[in-house]
């Protein structure tokens, strides 16, 4: 039986058209992107950043002066991020790290920041369609918060069952849950909701609540 993390890394060549991202999981990228809201010199880390598909809507809104951190355990899927970030000539703006979030080493990425922008910590964290893949979800979240400084802002989005006539969605939702090994039931949302400065929780649905983005500021 093939790995979670073999069958994860099996497909990143086909990912970007076959994982449905154009015609229903974009429409949660774009909308935890709008919450999250970077801003410009912004240093972001993109946890289980995949094939890079975050990247464009991250590096346009941290420009030059900020950093998009790229963190993924697939070396296959590595390879077509960076063949994104070659194509568009994000060099200057995005660099990627090799890791299981499990076990991201907050020396690591520091290093990183000091390296590209002089600075230890980072303003924002976003994960989409990542933390239900993993596990130990709870290390992973706790280890990424760890790169963060006082106040920054995160964002989450992943799946959970369609309502409704949007139930139509459930055997695309079965798929993509299959490809990268997802827990469409594990709602990892909760520990920003959980974790977050009291009134600051955003949360938005789309197609038939399939798709949660919640963004919020921690302490």
């Amino acid at each position: 039986m093939a790995t979670p993390l073999r069958r994860y890394s099996a497909g990143a060549r086909w990912y970007d058209v076959l994982s449905g991202e154009r015609w229903v999981y974009g429409a949660g990228r774009a909308a935890g992107i709008e919450l999250l809201a970077p801003a410009r010199g912004d240093i972001v880390v993109d946890l289980g950043c995949g094939t890079g598909l975050n990247f464009p809507a991250l590096a346009a809104a941290v420009g030059r002066e900020g950093l998009v951190v790229g963190v993924d355990r697939s070396a296959e899927m590595l390879a077509m991020a960076r063949r994104r970030v070659a194509d568009r000539g994000w060099g200057d703006r995005v660099r990627i790290i090799q890791s299981d979030a499990v076990e991201l080493d907050e020396a690591r990425v520091r290093a990183v920041l000091r390296a590209e922008r002089d600075r230890d910590l980072a303003d924002g964290l976003f994960a989409t369609y990542a933390l239900s893949v993993i596990d130990r979800r709870e290390v992973a979240w706790e280890r990424a918060k760890s790169v963060l400084r006082p106040g920054a802002r995160a964002g989450v989005v992943d799946m959970q069952p369609p309502r409704g006539r949007w139930r139509v969605l459930s055997p695309l939702a079965r798929v993509a849950c299959a490809t990268g090994g997802a827990d469409i039931g594990s709602r990892p949302w909760r520990m920003l909701e959980r974790d977050a400065a009291p009134g600051t929780v955003q949360r938005v649905e789309r197609k038939g609540g399939h798709l949660v983005a919640v963004a919020a500021q921690l302490p």
